[in-house]
């Protein structure tokens, strides 16, 4: 027969079927075996019983431990009393692979785990963050291509920063200095002007000495770049996107928020609601009036003042006018206030810390070079930029999304690092 997978197997709810996969749990008795089967979309209680198959079936079953890999044919049934309401009553199984004894069990410490990733991986957990991962990255490509925005890939390796130089990665490219990226952004501002509406979903690199549960050193960077937009129009096309990706994923992948034991109630109100916008001044007088937490006027917001912002909040929150001084070269300053920059950060409810940062782009030469001067930068190390700013400058606008933690917050998970395969951060780069 024809194999199909174990979830088409539980849909077909009776008849003969084949299925294949790995051994998921295994119990075995002098006259019966129960081998839960796994694969990619589900997982199966099987039974074999030993009057069913050869002596040498019996003895090759026998043998089989977590993780071995087994083809099987059999009547499938309903089964209450089984882990997903079904079974299948084995007729045939074929051992195609005999696992050694598999090393991770139950109560296994976070660090056994991580250095074991590549087996961790299978785990219906990590699974099913991937699955929901994948739903993520597909629902970004298509908010953005229902809307003729063109996708864009800028140079991994470049000659200077966007952002802090201390967080760039430095590589020796042919006894020349050059750096990993940390942002698209300011090959996609020289784009835009020949595309005009772009994005891209592409990896970055920060070299921060963190330790949080909120950062990764190599991560997935969604990010926009629109011609003749301003500040407030891009909140609603950041606000649409996190809707879009979200209602996604409630409609996809039930069955894995339910594996995480992901309260969705949680997730209801940001699809429901207006996501609130303040400034950071505001900001500032609420920590103040409702957290009796005292912030200086032009210090950044740090995690906690973040975390105890958010406990007035549901939904994700945009913070908008941070001061000028604190944000990154390209961010203009407010004509009506030079202490402020046109700029915003989304932050996410529960914890989750900045979702999206983004800002409208200075088109001021001369004080993109002043500020670039005062940040220590070398002038000639952003000519190609600068050049933009020469040729028919205009408004323009865009956003960083960081999309593991956009899955962080939607899986309701604890560490960043489960938001992707294989996490790279300050302590680890391995597997």
């Amino acid at each position: 027969m024809e194999f199909i997978s174990v979830q088409d197997a539980i849909k077909k709810g009776k008849g003969r079927v084949s299925v294949r996969g790995w051994i998921y749990r295994e119990r075995k008795s002098n006259k019966f075996m129960f081998l839960v089967l796994r694969d990619s979309t589900n997982i199966i209680q099987c039974i074999l019983e030993k009057s069913e198959v050869s002596d040498k079936k019996w003895e090759e079953a026998g043998k089989l431990l977590i993780e071995s890999s087994i083809e099987i044919t059999g009547e499938v049934y309903k089964e209450k009393r089984a882990p997903t309401g079904y079974e299948i009553k084995i007729k045939d199984i074929n051992v195609i692979h005999y696992a050694d004894p598999y090393p991770i069990t139950k109560d296994q410490s976070t660090e056994f785990l991580a250095d074991n990733r590549h087996l961790w991986i299978r785990s219906r957990k990590m699974t099913s963050i991937l699955k929901i991962r994948s739903t993520v990255f597909g629902a970004i490509h298509e908010f953005f291509r229902k809307k003729n925005y063109y996708e864009f890939h800028s140079p991994i390796i470049i000659p200077g920063g966007a952002e802090e130089g201390p967080t760039l990665f430095e590589i020796n490219y042919f006894n020349q200095k050059m750096y990993l990226t940390q942002t698209w952004q300011l090959y996609a501002e020289a784009a835009m002007f020949s595309l005009e509406k772009i994005y891209t979903i592409s990896p970055s690199f920060r070299a921060e000495k963190s330790k949080t549960s909120r950062h990764l050193t190599e991560y997935w960077h969604a990010e926009v770049e629109v011609a003749w937009i301003n500040l407030f129009e891009l909140l609603d096309l950041a606000e649409c996107l996190v809707k879009h990706v979200l209602a996604k994923v409630l409609k996809e992948n039930q069955e894995e928020l339910k594996i995480l034991n992901r309260d969705i109630k949680n997730l209801q109100p940001s699809l429901k609601k207006k996501f609130p916008r303040i400034t950071y001044s505001d900001a500032l007088k609420l920590l103040k009036e409702k957290k009796k937490i005292d912030v200086e006027w032009g210090k950044d917001l740090r995690t906690i003042e973040e975390e105890r912002l958010m406990e007035l909040y549901d939904t994700p929150l945009f913070v908008t006018h941070y001061p000028k001084e604190e944000m990154a070269f390209y961010k203009p300053r407010d004509p009506n206030n030079p202490e402020i920059a046109v700029c915003f950060d989304m932050i996410a409810p529960e914890g989750n810390g900045e979702l999206i940062g983004g800002s409208e782009r200075d088109m001021d030469l001369n004080e993109l070079i002043v500020t670039l001067k005062k940040k220590g930068e070398k002038i000639e190390d952003y000519g190609y930029y600068l050049d933009t700013r020469k040729y028919g400058s205009i408004p323009h606008a865009g956003f960083g999304m960081g999309v593991e933690r956009l899955v962080k917050w939607i899986c309701g998970l604890d560490n960043i690092k489960d938001a992707i395969g294989f996490p790279r951060t300050m302590a680890r780069s391995n597997p």
